[in-house]
């Protein structure tokens, strides 16, 4: 079976108050649309159309990159007209699958099953029963229980309106019966718009079976119309990726208080993870990795055993087994920390690479360095790598101890084993095994006193 989807992606979203398309917006850093079209991605022998047209420009450039078909809706004027727009684009003899672009949550199992539902003789319709069904059009049944017709609200009489079975919008038809029924929409309706609702009705009349089904949970089928509701199928997404998490035996000490907004790629047993920790992009965690509160974490690699006091900002960075990081430390792309390494408080790594055992562990900048190992970088530290124009190398070699408050200013290297004295600005290569410092002398002038504030 061949399978055209069809998702309708053109609405302005005039309650989001936002410049952005509505099908922009974004939950846990991916747009609506792109959630609806990662799911639809794993339906098997599927071509997908995109029908867009309230920022046009702005969605194809955005998403420019989506393995999908583009159809522009110059003028909305409704759903069924939506869907005309893509009639050329699919066959008599595919299964066409109509899905919105602002319905992000919808399950794979919850689609599939509705597929299975269409035939020559048959239509697949998913609805959802709902305490307060406001807003949606009504499914009316005949007296045998048969799918009728559907009335949006605004058309709905009152006995009409107390119907609980709310209509999704969501269907599954053969490619032939849709275009025959696309070809009878009129407007004639409270919005003067062309409803695809309109093709439940036609069906029935042609002897069409309408065959629903229901999702697992109500909020698969919920659209976002406003920041509201956003914010509620964000939170929905987040406790779903928890949950996910907690089951492959992660700990999350208050899963109401974790974002995942990319995945994790390889997942190691016996992680803890604190409160209001951030994980973005792609990123692997190891074994026993505890991570402290208000941490975030993007396009890393976190190996065994590794500590990440609270926070911390990691960003592109890979840190090596049984490392301890922070707290209040950041890691900065192209960071590269090999086994036990020490990252303290206030401490932020650049494009530095950090052999075995070496520590720096407070107040520090290390940048576009390589730090060899068993090195201590003392307190106030940083690298000059910077000229204003050019950046500049600094080398740290093995064994070497780096007292508190120096400068290395770049290019320059410091030798295996040398030792710089604290208050140092190195600016020539330092040799291995030898004492290098430059200081002022100190001096103390005994005849000096401290000035007093003068009467006026």
């Amino acid at each position: 079976m061949k399978i055209t989807t069809i998702i309708l992606a053109a609405g302005k979203g005039t309650r989001m108050c936002s410049q952005l398309p509505k099908i922009l917006h974004q939950i846990a850093n991916r747009s609506l649309l792109e959630h609806v079209y990662d799911m639809s991605k794993q339906l098997e022998n599927n071509a997908i159309k995109i029908v867009y047209g309230h920022g046009a420009d702005l969605v194809r450039e955005t998403l420019n990159d989506l393995d999908v078909s583009w159809i522009e809706q110059k003028q909305q004027l409704g759903t069924g007209h939506a869907v005309q727009q893509a009639s050329a684009h699919f066959t008599d003899s595919d299964t066409v699958l109509i899905l919105y672009g602002d319905v992000p949550l919808l399950k794979l199992n919850t689609v599939n099953a509705l597929i299975k539902n269409v035939s020559e003789q048959s239509i697949a319709l998913l609805t959802v029963n709902l305490d307060d069904p406001t807003g949606y059009g009504r499914i009316v049944r005949d007296a045998s229980g048969q799918v009728s017709k559907i009335v949006e609200q605004k058309d709905a009489t009152a006995a009409e309106q107390l119907i609980k079975e709310g209509n999704t919008g969501i269907m599954a038809v053969q490619g032939q019966q849709l275009k025959k029924w696309l070809n009878q929409l009129g407007n004639n309706n409270a919005q003067g718009e062309y409803y695809l609702t309109d093709v439940i009705e036609m069906a029935v009349a042609d002897g069409i079976a309408v065959i629903t089904s229901q999702p697992e949970s109500v909020d698969e089928v919920l659209g976002v119309n406003n920041r509201i509701q956003l914010s509620h199928l964000e939170r929905v997404y987040q406790l779903e990726r928890a949950n996910y998490l907690m089951e492959q035996g992660v700990t999350l000490m208050d899963p109401a208080r974790f974002d995942l907004r990319g995945s994790i790629d390889s997942l190691g047993t016996d992680i803890i993870i604190d409160v209001n920790v951030i994980l973005e992009g792609k990123n692997s965690i190891g074994n026993n990795v505890r991570i402290g509160a208000n941490t975030y974490i993007n396009n890393s690699i976190i190996a065994d055993n590794v500590d990440i006091l609270a926070n911390c900002i990691i960003d592109n960075a890979i840190i090596g087994q049984g490392s301890k990081i922070g707290p209040f430390a950041r890691l900065r792309p192209e960071s590269v920390l090999a086994e036990q390494v020490h990252i303290g408080n206030f401490v932020e790594i650049k494009k530095t690479t950090i052999a075995s055992a070496s520590k720096i562990n407070h107040l520090s900048y290390i940048g576009d360095a390589t730090v060899g190992s068993r090195v201590n970088i003392g307190a106030g530290t940083i690298t000059c790598n910077y000229d204003g124009v050019n950046k500049f190398r600094t080398i740290i070699e093995d064994g070497a101890f780096i007292g508190s408050d120096s400068q290395l200013i770049a290019p320059v290297t410091i030798g295996k084993n040398a030792t710089i004295g604290a208050g140092s600005t190195i600016t020539k290569d330092s040799p291995e095994n030898q004492l290098t410092l430059s200081r002022a002398k100190q001096i103390t002038i005994t005849s000096w006193q401290r000035p007093v504030k003068q009467e006026k």
